[in-house]
């Protein structure tokens, strides 16, 4: 594959280069991959660097090659044409995107295999600016202890940014309309225990100061961070899947690209083995009413 500008400057306060780009997706392309398989892509490009304006892209390039993978998704509520979306199954594919400029992927919570279900189920713990790390963590262990109440097993992820995302793998035998059901409840419980603290208000200007659990990233198209992607941020963060037992030393932007090609080498990814624990949305939704 041939890959251009190696030396060109995409991250200008980390003087981290296309070419480091490059190199963190192939270094972490086995741990990655296997988040991003069957998933409609959703890629963040920045052809100048993050100091310059960037896009988001869904449809597929015209002139991306024939061997890039790619699913079409019809546009919903009668609204004409469709989406191209890239899938990206192998390393390959992921290593020709960083050349394209493709900072960060944003991955679906369902599958080629059923759209329409998702597999899994994800609270963004999402905070204004300010909030210690400690009140976060403590938030993200109690949508664990929920999770864990009403039969779905908790995964945990550092977003790279200000928070943390708590997910969920789901048997795929409940639509999305469901999923963001049960997700709302879940937050709407933890808010309603700790009004002052945390919200599920959609409307920025009526959260005030408070946390916002997000459960937007539940709808059919929306999307979340894949794991191990970099954030187009100063600091060069990566998304980071946990363990629950890290939590209490972690941050939500403390991962850097060396960092991860560390832990890589010594520890095997906390959500590879996500599959293994689907439960039924619509169980969980019962057990916590």
């Amino acid at each position: 594959m041939k890959v251009s500008r190696l030396d060109k400057e995409f991250y200008p306060e980390d003087h981290l280069t296309k070419g480091d780009l490059i190199e963190h997706y192939r270094t972490v392309a086995d741990a990655m991959v296997p988040h991003l398989a069957g998933r409609p892509l959703t890629m963040r490009r920045y052809p100048d660097g993050i100091g310059t304006g960037g896009f988001f892209q869904k449809d597929a390039s015209d002139y991306f090659p024939d061997w890039i993978k790619t699913t079409t998704v019809q546009h919903r509520h009668g609204k004409p044409g469709a989406v191209d979306y890239v899938v990206c199954d192998d390393a390959a594919t992921l290593v020709y995107l960083a050349n394209q400029a493709a900072v960060e992927f944003h991955i679906w919570l369902s599958t080629t295999e059923d759209l329409e279900r998702p597999d899994r189920m994800v609270v963004d713990i999402d905070p204004p600016d300010g909030v210690p790390t400690a009140v976060l963590q403590k938030i993200a262990r109690r949508l664990r202890d929920v999770y864990t109440e009403i039969g779905l097993t908790p995964y945990l992820q550092a977003t790279g940014g200000r928070g943390y995302h708590v997910a969920a793998p789901l048997d795929r035998t409940a639509g999305y309309d469901t999923v963001r059901e049960l997700a709302l409840a879940v937050s709407d419980r933890l808010a309603a225990e700790d009004p002052d603290l945390l919200t599920t208000q959609q409307r920025k200007n009526k959260r005030g100061d408070r946390i916002f659990l997000d459960v937007n990233r539940n709808g059919f198209g929306q999307t979340f961070v894949a794991p191990y992607s970099l954030r187009a941020r100063p600091g060069a963060a990566v998304a980071t899947p946990l363990d629950w037992d890290e939590l209490g030393r972690s941050e939500p932007a403390r991962y850097t690209t060396e960092r991860i090609r560390r832990r890589l080498v010594r520890k095997a990814d906390p959500w590879s083995t996500m599959d293994h624990h689907a439960a039924s949305a619509e169980e969980a939704l019962e057990n916590l009413g």
